[in-house]
């Protein structure tokens, strides 16, 4: 099992045909980890499956490793497994022939076909039909397949990594997913770990984020205030990088590429649910600071501070006097 580290999501689809390679953020210790690791897999051609919650990074490590890999040059093609019908994805797939059914009015190359010697990523597999997950298994048991309509046995030259973000092992017990499909795919499980588990990552990525975003919308002296960042370190992110990144891009629209801070956040956020052993005493945090720094945007006014946060002027004299901000 490879714990992968520290991912990030990027704002566009990474090409693999440019220059540049695919990007993480995090720890330097994350990073090493995490490129020994895909390099490490790389330099296999076993089929992969990649598990962890939506937004922790699986598009992206499946693009590291095709960038990390003797193959890099050729194509790396992804399918959603989850939005095509069964019909469409056989043919997605494997292609077809002239005349394979109706409306197939020529042939047409699959993506097992096109993917040639690279890599061929099946996204969310878990939501494959079971006659899909059958026809699965013999590829990817005797790596050939016929086009739709066809009798032409072609060889599958591809490497398959398999995303999901579903718990296959339940799958299997329910009935739901073969088990003998899992056992294929689950030649190497890598699991992504989510972003409330790798808090250190939050500060750097928010800090990436800011600078990419802020280029694509051409705000590229955009900063964010510290209460602003302790804020965003204390939520649990159940959307994990992607999440993040939504966050950041509100909040940098909100502040017009100015600074941000905790108002341009939203109030869910500043009420989240930050992590076991650190809730009192961040939210604590976080609203003092808050206080503080609109007390001193006003002035010291309070009908206008009060107003700001949302509060009476009784409430906020108490938490003046709570927070010592006298």
């Amino acid at each position: 099992m490879v714990n992968s580290g520290r991912l990030v999501m990027n704002p566009k689809e990474t090409n693999l045909g440019a220059s540049a390679a695919p990007v993480w953020i995090g720890s330097d210790a994350a990073n090493k980890k995490l490129r020994a690791a895909a390099s490490r897999l790389a330099q296999t051609r076993s089929t992969l499956l990649v598990r962890g919650e939506s937004g922790t990074g699986k598009d992206l490590f499946s693009e590291i490793v095709h960038y990390l890999g003797p193959n890099r040059d050729q194509p790396l093609l992804k399918i959603d497994c989850a939005t095509l019908p069964e019909g469409l994805m056989e043919s997605e797939l494997f292609g077809h022939e002239k005349g394979a059914f109706t409306g197939a009015v020529a042939a047409k190359v699959g993506r097992m076909e096109m993917a040639g010697e690279g890599t061929l990523v099946l996204d969310e597999v878990a939501a494959l039909t079971p006659a899909m997950q059958a026809k699965l298994l013999r590829v990817v048991d005797q790596r050939t397949f016929e086009r739709l309509g066809g009798r032409v046995v072609r060889r599958l030259m591809a490497r398959i990594i398999a995303l999901t973000a579903a718990d296959l092992e339940r799958a299997v017990r329910d009935r739901s997913f073969r088990e003998d499909l899992y056992f294929r795919l689950a030649v190497i499980p890598v699991a992504l770990p989510p972003l409330r588990d790798r808090r250190d990552d939050i500060r750097p990525l928010a800090e990436h984020f800011l600078a990419q975003l802020g280029r694509w919308h051409g705000f590229p002296k955009t900063g964010i205030s510290t209460p602003a960042l302790e804020a965003l370190e204390a939520y649990d992110y159940p959307g994990n990088a992607r999440e993040l990144r939504n966050l950041i891009e509100r909040a940098m629209i909100e502040a017009r590429g100015g600074e941000i801070r905790p108002r341009h956040l939203p109030i869910s956020l500043l009420n989240g649910s930050p992590s076991e052993g650190r809730r009192t005493a961040s939210l604590e945090e976080v609203e003092q600071a808050y206080i503080r720094e609109v007390l001193k945007t006003t002035h010291d006014s309070m009908d206008q501070t009060a107003a700001i946060l949302g509060i009476s002027r009784k409430t906020l004299f108490l938490k003046r006097k709570r927070y010592h901000l006298d």
